[in-house]
C-alpha cells in the first residue's frame, strides 16, 4: 500500500462512511482496515483522518498504542510470543529467543522472505499453559525451546 490505490481508497472510505452515525468510529474503523490490509500505514490514517475529522495525531496515538494494530506490513504467519510474569518465569524469553535466532529476526520485525513475524505480547491470558505462543491465532501451550524448530518447519511446509 505503499503508493495508495484508487481501490484502496474507496475502500477505506467506505470502511469510514460504515461508522458515520457512531459517536467514536475510530477504533472500529481501524480494526477493519486492519483486518482488510494487515497494517495501517501513515498515509492510510491521513485518509482516515480526511474522512472523519479526527486528527492524524489522535489517529496516529491510538495506532502506536493499541499493539494489535500495526504501521507496518506483517508476515504471512504472526507468531506472537507471550512473556507476561506466568510466561516468563516458564522460559518465555528463552523461546521468543530461539525464534529470533532460528528467523534471524529481532521482535517486532519480519522475516524477508515475508513468512514470519515475531512479536513479544503482554499476558494472552494463557497463563495456565505457560509459555504460551500464538501463530495466526492458534495457541501452543507449554512452548519448549526444543518444539521451535519443528514449529518453523511445520509452517514453512504449509507455505
Amino acid at each position: 500500500m505503499a503508493k495508495l490505490q484508487a481501490a484502496a481508497a474507496a475502500k477505506i472510505a467506505e470502511i469510514c462512511d460504515r461508522y458515520k452515525d457512531e459517536k467514536t468510529p475510530l477504533m472500529m474503523i481501524l480494526s477493519d482496515i486492519q483486518n482488510e490490509y494487515g497494517y495501517i500505514p501513515l498515509e492510510v490514517q491521513e485518509l482516515v483522518s480526511q474522512k472523519t475529522g479526527i486528527s492524524v495525531a489522535e489517529i496516529y496515538g491510538v495506532v502506536t498504542f493499541y499493539s494489535f494494530f500495526s504501521l507496518t506490513p506483517k508476515g504471512k504467519y504472526v507468531i506472537g510470543c507471550c512473556l507476561g510474569t506466568a510466561c516468563y518465569v516458564k522460559g518465555a524469553q528463552q523461546v521468543i529467543d530461539k525464534f529470533c535466532e532460528i528467523l534471524k529476526i529481532n521482535p517486532g520485525e519480519t522475516t524477508e522472505d515475508g513468512l514470519f513475524t515475531i512479536d513479544a505480547l503482554r499476558c494472552i491470558g494463557a497463563c495456565g499453559i505457560a509459555p504460551a505462543v500464538s501463530i495466526n491465532g492458534k495457541v501452543y501451550p507449554k512452548m519448549s525451546v526444543a518444539q521451535v524448530g519443528e514449529v518453523i518447519e511445520q509452517y514453512k511446509k504449509e507455505a
